[in-house]
């Protein structure tokens, strides 16, 4: 079973940053990929990034594209990060980690069923 825990998430003004870490656990993430989606409220769950663990190959969202960066830890095995800058109030939202044996393009598309999810860190960006 695989267990995912994010941190990161906070209170932020707009223009700022926030890095968020997702850590896994529960079995080997060599063969996975690794993907962060969101939730605004009153919206549906949408992807932003996703990153293959073992060779690090990265997608992105349009609305990510140039302000977000997705990474993985080459040291700390089964953890990513998603390092994100010149935030918008729309990018408001609960931020959730997800990792599973699918192509990054399939994440990005969002046409999976996972049952691999954690329980989401919340961002707010706000003055």
């Amino acid at each position: 079973q695989v267990e995912l825990v994010e941190s990161g998430g906070g209170l932020v003004e707009p223009g700022g940053s926030l890095r968020l870490s997702c850590v896994g656990s529960g079995r080997t993430f060599g063969s996975m990929a690794g993907a962060w989606f969101r939730q605004a409220p009153g919206k549906e769950r949408e992807f932003v990034a996703a990153i293959t663990w073992s060779a690090g190959a990265t997608t992105y969202a349009e609305t990510a594209k140039g302000r977000f960066t997705i990474s993985r830890d080459n040291d700390k095995a089964n953890t990513i990060y998603l390092q994100m800058k010149n935030l918008k109030p729309e990018d408001t939202a609960v931020y959730y980690c997800n990792a599973d044996s699918v192509p990054i393009a399939t994440m990005a598309r969002g046409d999976y069923e996972s049952n691999n999810w954690g329980q989401g860190t919340r961002v707010t960006v706000s003055s």
